[in-house]
């Protein structure tokens, strides 16, 4: 189903309560976005706007949110935290549900705006809605049940899970629509009300997710701010917001984290990461390249957790390099909307520049090419492209290897010893993912244990389930998003102790 951009469209819901249609009685637009505070729809006194990467055409003004904009959201998230803290796992898992069928009624719309904010592809569009999707339908089915630790005649130890207050999440440019949803439906199916702060880079998916929200969820449980750089600090700063969920860069992240520490905030955060990736010499070269050549570029290298180091064994570097090159030569750089793309542009100029900076270290440090590298290449006369661009076994102490580019560059390393590779692997001040691909499974799975990231993959690598909680060791952050371990993050560990005699 899909709405033409110049009409106006109903958004039809499933009530799971009453199991049968309600039409929600206010009109869904496409082209005009709001902050959403206590459910209704609110502009400010200055507005700002993003870019289309793509094209580097100006997007439709959002709202710059205020400290009064701020503190009347947080009143209202403390308002509505009481009646929704009460409220059974069930019944708040409705309102998910609901929230998900929403989402799906509006899904062409909504993809519409996720490709021009993000650049994205419609192919990396579709995936990201869908994921999310397919995440608050799992979630909802998730509980946290209590620990009994001691059921004796005389007494009873119980340990429970209780919801903190009012959350936030801070939600990078990257995956707008996931990594939002997949923080607002943790939060409040364990009872949390939660404000969802989005990139400036980022703001439109979130602001019309967030008016979809309003249509589903009691005034106050779910709301959305849009704003610069300066309305992060308000929320970290906010006495009466009780836990901070970040996702964004390493430098950020800590921040954050000294911000939230004035006030003892509760902090998830999930940050940057160099994830390695290890090659064995026994595997069938034509079929890990299949694998290996999408997990290293996807969404032009900005995901968190992509290959951004390969580590391949010197019996088959040779082979394998080649083999690299013809599946990454096949991936057609394109921008929002380019149904054949696999690459889109980086996502905003900031970004941009950081990472044309790294390439111009390929001329000045001479590393060997063996794929792109001509930022020109690309054919593209606006937007932020770059070739995929793949170097040839760099030194260690290079700066592809030892930063996060978080773009379509990436280098091929050789190793030989085992131990070697491992300490090299581990060699970086991040630790969100890592990888062992082997014919022998025991093998890599021996190697994999000694990894130290937060999700380590054996032959495969970004495999994400909202059932499997994700987060990084090290710089690469503290704490863990979705599954039961995230739901865990957005609660206060209570003991709870019965005398039956006394």
């Amino acid at each position: 189903m899909s709405f033409p951009s110049s009409l106006l469209t109903y958004v039809f819901f499933f009530d799971l309560v009453n199991k049968d249609f309600c039409e929600v009685d206010r009109i869904f637009c496409f082209q005009t976005f709001y902050n959403v505070i206590i459910n209704e729809l609110t502009s400010t006194a200055e507005t700002r706007h993003g870019i289309n990467p793509s094209t580097e055409e100006a997007l439709p003004p959002v709202p710059l949110s205020t400290q009064e904009d701020v503190d009347k959201a947080v009143a209202a998230a403390q308002a509505a935290y009481p009646a929704w803290r009460d409220l059974t796992y069930d019944e708040r898992a409705k309102y998910i549900l609901r929230y998900a069928d929403a989402i799906e009624a509006n899904l062409a719309g909504i993809q519409d705006i996720l490709m021009k904010e993000a650049g994205k592809p419609v192919q990396n569009a579709t995936q990201e809605l869908g994921f999310a999707l397919m995440h608050l339908r799992q979630t909802a089915g998730l509980r946290l049940p209590e620990d009994v630790v001691e059921d004796s005649e005389e007494r009873t130890a119980t340990v429970r899970y209780v919801p903190i207050g009012v959350g936030v999440g801070i939600v990078p440019w990257n995956y707008p629509a996931l990594l939002g949803l997949g923080k607002l439906d943790a939060a409040v199916l364990t009872g949390n009300t939660y404000i969802w702060k989005p990139s400036p880079y980022a703001p439109y998916t979130a602001l019309k997710l967030g008016e979809l929200a309003a249509k589903i969820f009691p005034p106050g449980v779910v709301q959305v701010l849009s704003g610069d750089e300066s309305l992060g600090p308000l929320f970290t700063a906010h006495p009466s917001i009780g836990k901070i969920s970040f996702t964004g860069s390493s430098a950020t992240g800590k921040k954050v984290m000294a911000a939230c520490a004035k006030t003892l905030k509760r902090v998830t955060l999930e940050l940057g990461g160099n994830d390695a990736s290890i090659v064995c010499d026994d595997v069938d070269v034509k079929q890990v390249v299949q694998k290996i050549g999408p997990f290293s570029f996807l969404h032009a290298g900005q995901i968190c957790m992509e290959i951004k180091r390969l580590y391949v064994h010197e019996k088959i570097y040779d082979e394998f390099l080649a083999a690299m090159v013809e599946v990454v030569k096949t991936f057609k750089v394109g921008g929002a909307g380019d149904a054949e793309a696999f690459l889109g542009p980086v996502q905003n100029s900031m970004q941009y520049e950081k990472v044309q900076d790294m390439f111009s270290e390929i001329s000045k440090q001479n590393w060997k090419v063996a794929l792109g590298g001509d930022v020109c290449s690309t054919g593209k006369e606006k937007g932020y492209f770059f070739p995929p661009t793949i170097i040839d076994n760099p030194p260690e102490n290079s700066r592809i290897v030892v930063e996060e580019p978080f773009g379509p560059i990436m280098p091929v390393l050789k190793w030989k010893d085992e131990e070697d590779v491992i300490r090299r692997a581990n060699n970086t001040d991040m630790g969100l993912g890592a990888s062992v691909w082997s014919s022998d499974v025991e093998r890599a799975k021996k190697i994999a244990t000694r990894l130290e990231a937060g999700s380590v993959w054996v032959n495969s690598h970004f495999e994400l389930s909202p059932s499997v909680p994700f987060g990084g060791h090290k710089w690469s952050g503290i704490g863990m998003d979705w599954g039961i371990v995230g739901m865990k993050g957005w609660c206060n560990t209570q003991s709870m102790w019965v005398r039956k005699k006394f």
